[in-house]
């Protein structure tokens, strides 16, 4: 008999787990950086700047702090075709709040919408309307933080859209809005695509880095001049550059991620990369995302062991046979973040999508570095698809 019961869910990461892992940084052996290449960011991460990082994370970061944040929240778990899923679901008071599934992306987690749950549920608090209230549901990928360990082989775009449309089912909202970003958008795209008459409309947000993709995944826009030729071919090399990580986890995940378990320092290095690279390139040499919430996201994947699984999730989605994107009717919106003139022309060429925004800030993680450039988006999209 299948189980459907949600359950009330709490972080309580033991403290034997904390001292382990400062322990592990503690007793860390990092290469010896080859001189003048100490702050390069050509090669990956910069050695400095990740020694510099996993010493903050050993001594400055306090777990604690961040947990009590994410347990402020209301999180259940579910099982799900087998799988346990864990949620956050946090229901707005106003009577006429429409249901929000909002999806993450890789590497990140439900970390990334944290601070935007109460503009979202609450607006009338953070000096918005009440009539763009949300009921808000950000669940983890199977694999991802606490919806692990994974129960079975299979895990991955299509399956997870399909636990996902139960989940909304189980929480009671037979319509709603979907939002997601990165493996997210993919989720959303699909749900739109499979369950029409539930889905009542979709926002995805994105950055200039999909126009790496531009022949691979994405078809080449027609009539481009000379210069935006140079310039897809110059996003291709940098995206060529820097997806190492996919094409190892897409492929052969098992070493990277006996890796990720059981090295701190390894998967501080594969994620702080990440959110060092694709985020505001005006602030490079800095941050743009705070580092507690950088630290608590990559905490979160060292504590539950998910650098492994989410590379399982990766390799079960690049050999399901099944495309990233999936067409449907339902309306969409858009917004690109650190946006580029030629993205239009590769994602909306015929100017069919009605929500296609463009802000020159922010990067691959929008709800991050941008957040109420990415709420005021979400809510403005969302407004004429109430009721």
């Amino acid at each position: 008999m299948t189980n459907t019961a949600i359950r009330p869910f709490r972080i309580d990461i033991p403290q034997a787990e904390l001292d382990e892992l400062r322990d592990r940084l503690a007793h860390t052996r990092l290469p010896h950086a080859v001189p003048g290449t100490e702050n390069d960011w050509r090669r990956g991460i910069a050695p400095a700047y990740l020694a510099e990082l996993a010493e903050y994370w050993r001594d400055g970061f306090d777990w604690r702090v961040q947990e009590a944040k994410l347990n402020a929240h209301d999180q259940f778990t579910t099982e799900i075709d087998g799988q346990t899923i864990h949620f956050i679901h946090v229901r707005s008071a106003q009577s006429g709040a429409v249901p929000l599934l909002i999806t993450h992306g890789y590497p990140s987690s439900v970390v990334e919408f944290l601070d935007l749950i109460g503009p979202l549920t609450d607006p009338i608090a953070h000096g918005g309307d009440a009539a763009d209230a949300f009921h808000v549901v950000i669940p983890s990928l199977p694999g991802f933080g606490f919806s692990t360990p994974l129960a079975s082989t299979g895990w991955e775009l299509a399956r997870t859209t399909e636990a996902f449309a139960e989940l909304m089912t189980r929480l009671g909202y037979e319509k709603f809005v979907a939002q997601g970003g990165d493996v997210g958008a993919g989720v959303t795209g699909r749900l739109a695509a499979n369950y029409p008459e539930r889905v009542i409309a979709t926002h995805v947000n994105s950055d200039q880095g999909m126009l790496g993709l531009v022949g691979e995944q994405l078809p080449m826009p027609d009539g481009l001049t000379n210069a935006e030729l140079a310039q897809i071919k110059a996003a291709q090399v940098q995206w060529s550059e820097q997806k190492g990580y996919l094409v190892l986890q897409s492929t052969q995940p098992n070493a990277i991620a006996a890796a990720l378990t059981d090295s701190p320092i390894t998967q501080l290095a594969w994620i702080a990369e990440k959110f060092q690279v694709w985020t505001d390139p005006a602030r490079s040499g800095g941050e743009a995302v705070d580092r507690d919430l950088l630290l608590t996201n990559i905490s979160i994947y060292w504590f539950t062991r998910s650098g492994a699984s989410a590379a399982q999730f990766l390799w079960e989605t690049a050999h399901s046979g099944m495309a990233w994107t999936a067409p449907s009717g339902v309306p969409q919106g858009w917004a690109v973040f650190n946006t580029n003139p030629l993205m239009a022309r590769v994602m909306n060429p015929g100017g069919y999508i009605e929500h296609f925004t463009e802000y020159a800030e922010g990067g691959h993680f929008a709800a991050l570095e941008q957040p109420q450039l990415f709420v005021d988006d979400v809510r403005s999209f969302f407004r004429a698809y109430r009721g």
